[in-house]
């Protein structure tokens, strides 16, 4: 019945690092239909990340459904929970193919779709007829043609035959969901404004393809299915984001929340139709459920770290996904009402494989510091002992998200090599409510964001925690591109060394080379398209201010990127090449956006952890 989390400790592995991408880590998790199993991506389990299936009562171990050298990644179950829908791409390229996979033919594959296609795939939803796949592409199957914007298609597993339901004007991601029935069909566009989003309902007896959640051309929408005819949604305001229910028997739309001093995050559905909202306060999760008729809400116990609920089994216990910065996000079984002092119970049986507990792992430490314009700004400490007096700065992607006190194997790797670490969420963040998230469009990106992030790098010296000269930065994708905006700009004695992984060093050529459905988010963000405002594209691109490096430089980068692509690092070698620019750089060519692979990150901590070394000086 799933095994009691034990924290006591036991000497580690000689090997840290090796030892650490062992350690198994739930990135994802779904409960079934029926309730009775959890399928979940499980990392440092394999070659790559694979997923899983484990009985959500706890009854038998996990049982590999997947074991590849590729990424494979959960999409969603089957109606009748017997089986799921899966993704896989070929070294991170995101060109996927969906698969099915029987719980009862655990390890065979059935492929659904064509492999690498020229397109990419939102999704993958079977209907309720058994043979219908629901899913977004930016294809037109009528013509054979690539295009822009992410058509909704309906594809007939028996005959193969591909329908287009959806045809946004304009390119946006978007992943399409039926309701149970598979009588009506949920979608977002983005056709009206950049910054925006809407949701369109299609009727697939009608073929009809209306427009249903709309509040500001340039405002945000988030919907669900509670049930056939019940749909659950978030919508942005100027000034904070409200959560409301729309039937559409009546046409009517009643407000459950709508209060500007919370920061509702996200929501979902569990099996079982329980609302369960993500209230987050300073970065740390705060969910509840949500009665949508009575509008009671009842909270989730408090375990240390971070809760991601996602239903009750069979039993009428919870499961969810429990995590800290020295505790692997596992699943996990645990009660909410009648019990004084819940106990988690671990569903993997982690702790088993791990050869490491939570006191091998340094804590996160919540601290926050001013902004040059005095604007509060969060982040999480991690110490090295005996203080080191030198640091790395950890700076989260997106940057539309947001940084939690959750295992960072990378982080936890350089702290053990004798750095402190410091996990800065800047301004835009998500986290902190609406108001914080959307304050980076205020400048556009590269601008005050930017000062947050160097004054965390000045407040760690002010601790004592580093010397001047002594603090480096990395980060993946937009913390990639920070950590080229930070060696660009900031003063040696700030920050004197840079690790960029996968990120922007032109805004033009990432603009013009990433996934289509990704250029909204460029335009969004900087306020106007590359033609539109050519000069602040300019202005805020690392290439054009690589003169200005005094400090050290690696680039690391993915060989197969469709997000960040090569040619914002060929054309960045090329530019640190003329300007006689010294830099070291990594290549992954079996990598995507982000080095994933457990030998790849291996391979990547240790040089970064030795090239950080080597710029800031011995601990």
């Amino acid at each position: 019945m799933g095994s009691a989390l034990d924290y006591n400790s036991f000497m580690p592995s000689p090997d840290f690092l090796e030892t650490l991408m062992t350690l198994p880590r739930v990135l994802f998790a779904r409960l079934s239909p029926d309730r009775r199993w959890l399928a979940y991506v499980w990392a440092n389990v394999g070659a790559n990340y694979d997923v899983y299936a484990v009985p959500a009562d706890g009854s038998a171990a996990p049982v590999a459904l997947t074991q590849t050298p590729e990424l494979t990644w959960l999409v969603d179950w089957t109606p009748d929970a017997r089986a799921v829908i899966v993704e896989e791409d070929h070294d991170g390229d995101e060109r996927v193919a969906l698969y099915r996979i029987d719980l009862e033919r655990p390890g065979e594959m059935q492929r659904l779709t064509e492999d690498r296609p020229p397109y990419y795939i939102r999704g993958g939803q079977l209907l309720a007829d058994g043979k219908t796949l629901l899913y977004g592409a930016n294809y037109d199957f009528e013509k054979g043609a690539v295009i822009e914007p992410t058509w909704m298609v309906l594809h007939d597993l028996e005959t193969g035959a591909r329908r287009a339901i959806g045809r946004p004007a304009k390119p946006a991601y978007a992943r399409p969901e039926a309701n149970k029935a598979g009588t009506h069909v949920l979608y977002p566009r983005a056709d009206r404004h950049a910054a925006g989003r809407q949701f369109h309902l299609i009727d697939l007896a009608s073929g009809e393809d209306r427009e249903l959640l709309h509040y500001g051309d340039h405002l945000k929408t988030t919907a669900r299915w509670l049930d056939d005819a019940t749909i659950v949604f978030t919508a942005d305001t100027e000034t904070h984001t409200r959560l409301g229910l729309h039937d559409l028997k009546t046409g009517q739309t009643r407000w459950l929340l709508d209060d500007p001093a919370r920061a509702i995050e996200d929501f979902r559905i569990t099996p079982g139709q329980t609302l369960v909202v993500e209230e987050i306060v300073n970065a740390s999760r705060r969910p509840f459920v949500l009665d949508p008729a009575g509008g009671a809400e009842t909270p989730f116990p408090r375990f240390p770290g971070n809760l991601l609920p996602l239903g009750q089994n069979t039993a009428g216990q919870w499961t969810g996904i429990h995590y800290a910065a020295n505790r692997p996000p596992d699943l996990v079984r645990f009660m909410v009402n009648g019990h004084a002092e819940p106990t988690i119970f671990s569903l993997t049986g982690m702790w088993e494989r791990a050869r490491l507990t939570p006191g091998d792992l340094a804590p996160a430490e919540s601290i926050a510091w001013a902004a040059p314009d005095g604007l509060e700004i969060q982040g999480w400490l991690y110490k090295a002992k005996p203080n080191p007096r030198r640091a790395v700065l950890y700076i989260h992607g997106g940057p539309t998200s947001h940084s939690e006190s959750n295992l960072n194997p990378q982080i936890q790797y350089l702290v053990s090599q004798g750095f402190n670490v410091l996990d800065v969420n800047y301004r835009g963040s998500t986290g902190f409510g609406l108001e914080f998230r959307e304050r980076i469009k205020e400048d556009g990106w590269g601008g005050r964001e930017q000062d947050d992030i160097a004054a965390g790098a000045r407040k760690l010296i002010e601790m004592g925690l580093a010397e001047p000269g002594r603090v480096g930065v990395t980060g993946t994708s937009y913390g990639g591109y920070s950590s080229w905006r930070q060696i660009t700009r900031t003063p040696p004695e700030v920050i004197a060394a840079a690790v960029p992984i996968c990120g922007m060093t032109d805004l033009v050529v990432d603009h013009d080379t990433t996934r289509p459905d990704l250029r909204p988010y460029s335009v969004e963000m900087m306020g106007g398209a590359p033609d539109e405002i050519p000069e602040k594209y300019a202005e805020r691109s690392p290439i054009n201010h690589v003169q200005n490096i005094k400090g050290a430089l690696l680039i690391v980068q993915g060989g197969q990127d469709p997000n960040v692509t090569p040619e914002n690092m060929r054309v960045v070698v090329q530019r640190l090449t003329e300007h006689d620019i010294p830099y070291e750089l990594e290549v992954f060519e079996d990598e995507g956006h982000g080095i994933v692979r457990p030998a790849n990150r291996i391979r990547l901590y240790r040089r970064m952890a030795e090239f950080f070394d080597r710029a800031l000086g011995p601990a």
